[in-house]
């Protein structure tokens, strides 16, 4: 028996049919379809556009409706109708692509295939780390890679939402500083995505690395000053310039108002 198709699908999918003879919407609509398919296959999706619609996206349903309907048919009309009014709710599902993700999926940070390639040339084999991994995107994607990862969490938001509902690769059980503790001599990385806003763990880690004196190098995904990590993180933080995390930056996919990035800090 088939899973059941999440409503949000569904609504894609109508949205699809709907504005069929729009190639730039099926393109964006097309695009989130497909990363949601992947992700049921447990499989690390695509990267993705950024998912607005054109700004003249109107313009172009009005000039088209004029090219099929001769003036004054109250078919074109109709069609007017239900396509302008519908916009709005296209846009609207299209922004909340990532909302879906982390109801669904578990997934915050949008981790793709050809950023963790990427990511895998980076760490050229070394020992890696992986702490908060949630349902192990990155880990997946680096160990289709044959990165050496060890992928840890302390699975305590499986009673909140889908975090660590969906493990894609084995996951340790272990906070972010237990992780540290028990792999800090065996590791050359570690990579923490998406620390929980507000929450401290990030510069407890961050202390602990620097009060070791460890030469670890911690590689950060988040949005500065936005949606993930502490404050204190963040004004504690030293951000090491390296063309290494530049060339990831570049490989790492945006597609709406967050504007997460890679760092390399100390």
């Amino acid at each position: 028996m088939k899973p059941a198709v999440p409503a949000y699908i569904q609504s894609l999918n109508q949205f699809r049919d709907e504005f069929n003879e729009y190639p730039e919407i099926n393109f964006l609509l097309n695009h989130a379809l497909m990363a949601d398919h992947l992700l049921s296959l447990k499989q690390l999706p695509q990267d993705l556009p950024n998912l607005q619609l054109p700004d003249d996206i109107q313009d172009q349903i009005y000039q088209k409706i004029n090219q099929k309907y001769d003036f004054g048919n109250p078919e074109g009309d109709v069609e007017w109708d239900k396509l302008s009014n519908d916009l709005p709710k296209l846009d609207q599902q299209l922004r909340g692509f990532r909302d879906y993700l982390e109801e669904q999926y578990g997934m915050w940070a949008y981790i793709s295939s050809s950023f963790t390639n990427q990511l895998a040339k980076f760490l050229d084999g070394k020992p890696t780390l992986e702490i908060m991994a949630g349902n192990g995107y990155i880990s997946k994607g680096l160990k289709d890679h044959r990165a050496n990862i060890i992928t840890t969490d302390s699975l305590e938001w499986q009673k909140e939402n889908e975090t660590g509902k969906h493990q894609l690769v084995p996951i340790e059980k272990l906070s972010a500083l237990d992780a540290y503790h028990k792999y800090k001599d065996q590791v050359d990385y570690i990579i923490m995505c998406w620390s929980p806003d507000g929450v401290p763990i990030d510069n407890e880690l961050l202390e602990a690395i620097r009060k070791d004196g460890n030469p670890v190098q911690l590689i950060v995904i988040g949005e500065k000053n936005g949606a993930t990590n502490s404050k204190t993180f963040w004004q504690n933080a030293e951000f090491v310039k390296n063309t290494g995390i530049d060339t990831l930056n570049q490989y790492y996919p945006h597609f709406d108002l967050i504007h997460d990035q890679v760092y390399l800090v100390k």
